[in-house]
C-alpha cells in the first residue's frame, strides 16, 4: 500500500500510541488502552486504511 500520512500526522499518531499504552500499562486508564497500538502501528507504517477508504492524503506530495 502507498503511504498516505504526513509527517506532523505519523508523529502525532507514534505519540498518542505510546502514551495510551503507557498509560494502559501503569494502570492508569484501563485495558482499553491497550488499543494505542493501532495509532502506533499506523504511525509506523505511514499507511491508514480509513484515509484510503476515504480519500483523505496528508501526506506532502
Amino acid at each position: 500500500m502507498k503511504c498516505n500520512i504526513g509527517r506532523t500526522d505519523r508523529i502525532l499518531r507514534i505519540a498518542i500510541g505510546i502514551i495510551l499504552m503507557g498509560l494502559a500499562a501503569f494502570e492508569v486508564i484501563g485495558p482499553w488502552g491497550w488499543f494505542g497500538i493501532l495509532p502506533l502501528f499506523t504511525g509506523v507504517m505511514g499507511v491508514c486504511s480509513a484515509y484510503s477508504l476515504l480519500g483523505i492524503n496528508t501526506l506532502k506530495k
